[in-house]
């Protein structure tokens, strides 16, 4: 079969591109060549956490590789069947955890048997999805199209040490189904997490009662829930998650301290991107549109959401899966509606 020919380059020109088109080979054993990996980046071609969903994709598809090495800015993957089992991957840095899942996660949903994927590398880190998004906004918004995934966490891992560790149980799935995201609804309940790794949990503290008091402010804090945690890991490092529950949906908003950042700080930028996204009374957030657009195309049926931002990340991930997928997606960009009739994969 001959090999799809795809420009990374296009569009946005990250790693989105790289990981959705090896998703995509190994769910249709299609080899795939892609040039200019990750030209629009300051640092192009592949990095660590790149080459280790690239090792992972190789693993768990037996394919053919060339170009694997870092800084390639060439990659040529051919895959074979998808093999399902246990698998152990280590990012050996601060790497994101989550970006290698969500090369994995596709292909092993349609896998003939389940599968245990451990992943040790970056779990809180910045540019990517945290553990904690990936477990209560990404998992519930899969299972809702009738994915089967479950997440757990034995260590944290920040910037810049890594060494975090995270497990993913994939339970295979004959089919997937289409879903309707295209309202808000009211807010039934929020959760927030305050947390630190070899910090004073008084920096825990301070986050969690600036984050009560912006609630206050805005008149929310009914039916909320708040966790103080101090997460076991090699590295040092804060964090304010935010997961809020809607009628029609799930969305999440973190925010990660630095040194030099205050606490409140840090509370205050989750806060914002959660007032943000509540006005704009969108059904799905940002990170999780450019991770469902994948499973909508492959699922049964017409899917269909309302984002809260039509980014240049989710345009240029829309346009690697036509590449792949008989599919077109419809976009309205006043509106922020984006749908697509699936092509039924089993």
């Amino acid at each position: 079969m001959m090999a799809l020919q795809i420009d990374g380059s296009h569009g946005e020109g990250g790693g989105q591109i790289l990981r959705t088109a090896m998703a995509l080979a190994g769910i249709l054993r299609q080899p795939v060549e892609i040039h200019n990996v990750r030209s629009g980046r300051k640092k192009p071609g592949l990095r660590p956490q790149h080459l280790m969903a690239v090792k992972g994709m190789a693993l768990i598809t037996g394919a053919k590789v060339e170009g694997a090495e870092p800084g390639s800015m060439h990659l040529y993957f051919e895959p074979g069947q998808v093999v399902p089992g246990s698998y152990s991957l280590d990012v050996g840095t601060a790497g994101s955890t989550s970006l290698v899942l969500q090369t994995m996660i596709p292909v092993l949903l349609f896998a003939k048997r389940p599968s245990r994927v451990v992943i040790t590398g970056g779990t809180h880190v910045p540019w990517s999805p945290s553990f904690h998004y990936l477990k209560e906004v990404f998992v519930p918004a899969l299972q809702q199209m009738g994915g089967a995934l479950r997440l757990d966490m034995e260590r944290w891992g920040w910037y810049p040490k890594g060494g975090g560790k995270v497990i993913a149980s994939i339970s295979p799935v004959p089919q997937l189904s289409g879903v309707d995201l295209t309202w808000q609804g009211k807010l039934q309940d929020a959760y927030v997490l305050s947390a630190v790794s070899n910090l004073s949990m008084s920096i825990a503290e301070r986050q969690r009662d600036q984050v009560l008091k912006r609630l206050r402010d805005q008149g929310g804090g009914k039916q909320l829930r708040i966790e103080l945690l101090k997460g076991p890991s090699p590295g040092t490092g804060t964090v304010v998650f935010i997961r809020a529950r809607f009628e029609n949906g799930v969305a999440g908003f973190t925010s990660l301290g630095k040194r030099g950042k205050p606490a409140e700080k840090v509370a205050d930028d989750a806060c914002s991107d959660f007032f943000r996204f509540v006005a704009s009374g969108a059904a799905v957030d940002d990170h999780l549109a450019d991770q469902l657009v994948l499973y909508m195309a492959l699922a049964k049926g017409r899917s269909s959401l309302i984002a809260g931002r039509i980014t240049k990340h989710l345009v240029t991930n829309m346009w690697v899966i036509e590449q792949f997928l008989p599919v077109r997606f419809e976009v309205d960009e006043e509106t922020r509606r984006v749908s697509v009739e699936g092509v039924s994969w089993s």
